[in-house]
């Protein structure tokens, strides 16, 4: 079956879009869009080197998601693999993240980013 169009970024809001990329570029290694660090920014991209990436956009009024509650849902999440959770876990809280209360399950761990969205790292198999 061929596609109608090409999936190329997925879009987080936030209050600051330049600080959550820099979060997601340390997480992910992927570097920042030259010209997207200008102070005012309202739009900055990650360069993924192929394939779709991710992008945060200024939302001056953003709620953080209220995870696993329903008054703010969350809509949507992103998962990152890692070989090794507790190592995993040690370097996202280091440049930012906080431990989510609830964990329900062993192979995977819920985090929060800066701007409150929750991301999972997620065992390699």
């Amino acid at each position: 079956m061929t596609g109608i169009a090409t999936f190329s970024v997925a879009a987080l809001d936030t209050r600051d879009p330049l600080g959550l990329a820099r979060f997601y570029s340390a997480l992910t290694g992927w570097p920042i869009r030259p010209g997207d660090e200008a102070p005012g920014t309202e739009w900055v991209e990650l360069v993924a080197g192929g394939g779709a990436t991710l992008a945060f956009q200024l939302a001056p009024g953003h709620t953080p998601p209220d995870w696993p509650g329903d008054s703010h849902p969350q809509q949507a999440h992103l998962d990152f693999d890692v070989p090794d959770l507790d190592e995993g876990e040690t370097r996202v809280l280091a440049i930012g993240a906080r431990k989510h209360e609830v964990q329900p399950g062993t192979d995977f761990r819920v985090y929060l980013d800066p701007a409150g969205h929750p991301f999972c790292l997620v065992l390699e198999h």
